[in-house]
């Protein structure tokens, strides 16, 4: 146990850190590691390699995760946000070199390979793209003449275009859905909130109308008809399950099911450790939410505000995302359930969402003493870092 009276760096940071936060990151990590001896050996073996292929490269991403999570909980918001910045520079780059040289899969580019690795370069773009985005809304917020929100607005559109572009509508979803929450905590008009919901009618009509595989799988989801083949399979292995599942390398129906170790991973779980397990799991994902939310509404800076709560609403809607599908709730869409599905991209990229999070929530007493002095004496809210 670190003392309390101990002034090393790393003593500051244990009492200073969020640790329920940090307990709750590293449980659902372990129990992403735990399920993946459930859900990938039948897939490993469907396509021909050893049993344990997934399982032993699920535990090698494990390792960058958590120096990325916690190397980055160290850091201040200033610094956070100067990472942040670099990040999304270099993501924004390999999406648009991922539209030239990246790897096809199933009609989309959304892979860049890199020597013997492959990088999903969105991935990475998500948790940058909310910080820099809480930035300049806050700099918007601290000084009215600053463009913040404008600049904010140009920024989303070209990250909605690269992502409309692999195609990748699902991610484009949850980045309209996070950035438009942000915008709205930051005092979004009501004329631009009508403007905004109208927008995200003409995508979706736009996706209905010029991208077949969208169109197919919202008329399989109204409809009934066509291939549900992995949505009944899912279906069927959570109904088998019941509320306390067969037992752990019990599960038959994830033998059949595809992509049962990425975007099916829910229904495994259900089908082998029962639907208590499965609310246990949704009850870890609402932690983080509102544990994140009650920070940021706490939080008199502007920036750590906003930062914080789009970050734990991305975790959020990716995770309502991936569990709708698997309920049938939503249409089809390949997405992980974060820091639980196999990929490498998406669990570092959500452990990096969790580094950032850790960092800004962290317990700052000199620089709440300080904010809290600005703001008496400025009479206008307390200046992002």
């Amino acid at each position: 146990m670190v003392s309390r009276a101990e002034r090393g760096p790393l003593a500051e940071w244990f009492w200073t850190i969020d640790r329920l936060f940090l307990a709750v990151f590293i449980l659902l990590l372990l129990t992403g590691f735990m399920l993946s001896f459930a859900a990938s050996p039948a897939v490993a073996e469907r396509i021909g390699l050893d049993s344990f292929h997934f399982v032993e490269r699920h535990a090698l991403f494990l390792i960058p995760s958590l120096v990325m999570m916690f190397g980055l909980s160290f850091l201040t918001p200033r610094q956070i946000r100067r990472v942040a910045m670099i990040m999304l520079v270099v993501a924004l780059v390999m999406m648009v070199l991922v539209l030239f040289i990246g790897m096809e899969v199933k009609g989309s580019r959304r892979w860049i390979s890199i020597s013997f690795l492959s990088i999903q370069p969105s991935e990475f773009m998500k948790p940058a793209f909310v910080v820099v985005c809480a930035w300049l809304f806050a700099e918007h917020q601290r000084q009215p003449d600053i463009p913040g929100n404008l600049f904010a607005m140009l920024l989303f559109v070209i990250v909605a275009a690269l992502l409309v572009a692999e195609p990748d509508l699902g991610q484009t979803i949850l980045t309209t859905a996070v950035w438009g929450s942000m915008f709205f905590m930051a005092g979004m008009p009501w004329l631009w909130i009508v403007l905004m919901a109208g927008g995200a009618a003409g995508f979706l009509f736009f996706a209905y109308s010029f991208f077949p595989h969208v169109a197919g799988r919202i008329d399989q989801f109204l409809t009934g008809e066509g291939n549900t083949f992995q949505v009944d399979t899912a279906h069927d292995a959570i109904t088998r399950g019941g509320w306390f599942g067969m037992g752990p390398g019990e599960g038959v129906v994830k033998r059949i099911l595809p992509d049962s170790h990425t975007d099916f991973v829910f229904s495994v779980s259900a089908e082998e450790f029962g639907i208590v397990f499965c609310m246990a799991l949704v009850g870890l994902y609402l932690f983080v939410v509102m544990r994140g939310l009650n920070h940021a509404f706490r939080d008199r800076n502007d920036f750590t505000r906003f930062a914080v709560a789009g970050l734990v609403l991305q975790i959020g809607f990716q995770s309502i995302i991936n569990i709708g599908v698997n309920l049938q709730l939503l249409p089809a869409k390949g997405m992980t359930l974060p820091l639980i599905s196999y990929g490498g991209s998406s669990q570092i990229a959500i452990c990096v969402t969790a580094g950032f999070i850790l960092a800004l929530t962290r317990h700052r007493p000199e620089q709440r003493a300080q904010e809290r002095s600005l703001f008496r004496s400025s009479g206008h809210g307390v200046p992002a870092e």
